[in-house]
């Protein structure tokens, strides 16, 4: 028996768009909210959320019940939380600040066994081989992980053709908010020379026959963004999302406080 299909690696690979959202709120009871959404991926993001390896694969449980898939976002570029996170369970691997092709070629070994890779070898003992149920999973595992870079600096741009050349590199995703700090228009992401900047990343990663990714709360970028040829774009931040939605409810509730009149004689 092989190692599971990655449903979202074969999408990409046929050109199909995939819509996802950002789950950030680092719990497992909000992210199988998210997860009945009908995302086609959702990004679990060990980056800027407060997770950890027990967080994610509670996640991970939750997100793979669904029909989304799972893409994990690690903080750092170190072989070894690469190999725990694809031990626990995940196949789709995102990695952020990349910046040239010797860290491209450093980091498509990592999620590989040998001779193809250097992924320590234990999946006797993990979840992703079922603890030992999936007998083929050494043998087949390698060709359903998925491994993205983000490109989010003026150095990881200027990279960008030679980081393209990288064999093993699936997907390239652009970090419009580091990007847009980077080139000197600090949270302004949508400054002309930053979406132009984009989206010429864009075409340029699409040309080259690897994915090219996306995150933007903005409906007419993201078509933009489409059009241009991205085909794994996020549209949707839990947190923000949450966040928006229960101030408005609070800001209902007040309105409907403050329009109920005192009771006579209680001193008001």
């Amino acid at each position: 028996m092989p190692a599971p299909e990655n449903r979202f690696k074969a999408a990409l690979a046929q050109g199909r768009a995939q819509m996802g959202a950002w789950v950030g709120l680092a719990d497992p009871y909000a992210a199988e909210i998210t997860a009945s959404a009908g995302f086609d991926w959702l990004l679990i993001d060990g980056e800027h959320a407060p997770n950890d390896l027990r967080s994610i694969m509670a996640q991970l449980r939750v997100v793979g019940a669904s029909g989304s898939h799972a893409v994990v976002r690690l903080p750092m570029d170190e072989t070894w939380a690469i190999k725990q996170a694809l031990d626990i369970g995940a196949q789709s691997i995102l990695i952020p600040l990349v910046e040239s092709a010797a860290q491209a070629e450093r980091l498509v070994r990592a999620p590989r066994y040998a001779p193809r890779g250097n992924r320590g070898v234990g999946a006797a003992l993990a979840r992703a081989s079922g603890f030992s149920a999936v007998p083929d999973y050494l043998a087949t595992a390698d060709d359903q992980i998925w491994l993205g870079v983000q490109v989010e600096t003026r150095a990881g741009l200027a990279a960008l053709d030679d980081i393209l050349t990288v064999e093993g590199v699936d997907g390239v995703f652009i970090g419009p908010a580091d990007l847009a700090a980077d080139m000197g228009f600090g949270a302004d992401s949508h400054a002309a020379p930053v979406v132009a900047a984009i989206r010429d990343a864009i075409r340029r990663i699409a040309a080259s026959g690897k994915a090219p990714g996306i995150l933007t709360t903005d409906p007419a970028f993201a078509r933009q963004c489409l059009d241009d040829g991205a085909r794994f774009v996020a549209t949707c931040i839990d947190v923000t999302t949450y966040a928006a939605a229960i101030r408005a409810a609070g800001q209902a509730a007040r309105a409907l406080r403050d329009a109920v009149p005192p009771e006579p004689g209680s001193g008001e």
